[in-house]
């Protein structure tokens, strides 16, 4: 990467993980202020926990086909803006009713696609998957941030003072977009990284893709719906302060982390991604169920709760990658938005769910639910077709490729190893997806611009 990519892949990535630490701190937390907030419930702590993620789902693609139209830095910093607003409201208030309201404006800061489309604006086309997948890794990075610091910061300042360190890091990242964030020169509609309206329908029809989006939904829904009745877990069976959360949460994603990367390694290098998707499935299985029956025991909870992110650390990094393998090599970036979306309802849905049956049938409901819900989810993984590994390509294209494009597309469709070829006029580019093993570099070199 040269300077510029260099500079945006870590200027977004900072952006990103700010505003996702705010979001990820209130899951440790949240449960363990019910009786301290007015007319709590626990489905209204579960509402809360996971409303965000409705308006999330509902707005970002909006939002970023409006970022196409009047540019991606004010649809970015109108959402952080949002975002820090519904901070404060919340910080303010000690009314449940309020708090959720200030969630779910917390989530109309919708900005994950435009931000991705702003790193594509200003990234070349053969570098743009390594600004990506720095900008994906702040995620994890902010999930694990936000487990430890979460409690502690609530323990000093209470939730109004996670709250208030949550609007902070908002107004940095809007600091960050406005001083640090290269402006692109030009701003375009990307098929590797942004949503098209005109594919949106495609995608949603593809029934691989929809088995993808119901996968990350129930994943989601899975783990927001844990982080139910977890914290309360913690505190009243293992009588753990809040300030000691940490020492489980730390360990355990650690652990995690190195037991998924083999997994990881396994599924891409050895092409072995269906049966490990498969068993990661099944360590969710496992984990639901040894929850349900161990939530006084220590070691046998801390082992049932290591299952769950090794599962857990393993689908999230694999997941996107499958919906790239999936998808149509010019509907890529609508297809990673739709899924996104699926993302934020299940986190909607296992928040509100996991509350309702919290509230219904105490914490061992929640765990019965988490593995009917995990169990449906090893149906839809081993429904899923044996993928193919074929890799993105995307280069500029010169101006006699240019000149009939339906000429062009019908020369790199005849090349060995090349599976699939779109042409975007626009962008001046072609996308697309090559077999490594067979595929002759060379063979594009008259295609090529210089």
């Amino acid at each position: 990467m040269n300077k510029l990519e260099t500079r945006t892949a870590l200027s977004l990535a900072a952006v990103f993980a700010a505003r996702m630490l705010g979001l990820f701190m209130i899951l440790p937390i949240l449960p363990l202020f019910a009786k301290e907030l007015q007319n709590s419930t626990p489905f209204l702590i579960g509402l809360c926990i996971g409303i965000y993620g409705l308006t999330q789902a509902a707005l970002q693609i909006p939002l970023g086909l409006l970022s196409d139209k009047i540019g991606r830095k004010p649809v970015i910093i109108g959402g952080l803006v949002v975002f820090a607003l519904g901070s404060v409201l919340a910080a303010l208030t000690d009314d449940i009713y309020i708090i959720i309201l200030a969630r779910a404006i917390q989530g109309s800061g919708a900005i994950a696609a435009t931000t991705m489309a702003l790193a594509a604006d200003l990234s070349r086309e053969d570098h743009r998957a390594k600004v990506m997948a720095f900008i994906g890794m702040s995620i994890g990075i902010a999930f694990a941030v936000a487990m430890v610091v979460g409690p502690l910061i609530s323990q000093i300042a209470g939730l109004s003072g996670v709250f208030w360190v949550t609007a902070v890091l908002a107004i940095i990242g809007i600091l960050l977009i406005q001083f640090v964030v290269p402006t692109p020169k030009l701003t375009k509609t990307h098929r590797d990284a942004g949503i098209i309206g005109d594919f949106i329908k495609p995608v949603l029809q593809q029934s691989t893709l929809l088995r993808m989006n119901l996968s990350v939904f129930l994943l989601h829904l899975l783990m927001t719906a844990n982080f139910t009745v977890l914290p309360l877990i913690f505190r009243d069976y293992l009588h753990l302060e809040t300030t000691q959360h940490w020492k489980i949460y730390l360990p355990v994603l650690v652990i995690s982390i190195i037991f998924s990367l083999p997994m990881i390694i396994i599924a891409e290098k050895y092409r072995k991604i269906k049966v490990m998707f498969v068993i990661a499935v099944v360590l969710l299985v496992l984990s639901q169920g040894l929850l349900g029956i161990s939530q006084t025991s220590f070691y046998p909870l801390m082992f049932a709760f290591l299952l769950f992110f090794i599962g857990f650390n393993f689908l999230e990094a694999v997941q996107p990658s499958l919906v790239a393998k999936y998808s149509d090599v010019s509907t890529k970036g609508t297809a990673m938005g739709v899924y996104s979306s699926a993302q934020f309802l299940g986190i909607f849905f296992g928040g509100t769910v996991g509350g309702l049956v919290m509230q219904s049938w105490g914490i061992s409901g929640v765990f019965i639910f988490g593995a009917i819900v995990a169990i449906a989810f090893l149906i839809v993984a081993i429904s899923l077709p044996k993928p193919d590994f074929f890799k993105s390509q995307v280069f500029k294209l010169n101006s006699n490729a240019l000149k009939n494009i339906d000429k062009t597309t019908e020369e790199l469709l005849a090349i060995k190893g090349v599976m699939q070829a779109a042409i975007s006029s626009e962008e001046r580019v072609a996308y697309l997806k090559i077999d490594k093993l067979v595929f002759d570099e060379s063979k594009l070199i008259n295609f090529k611009s210089e």
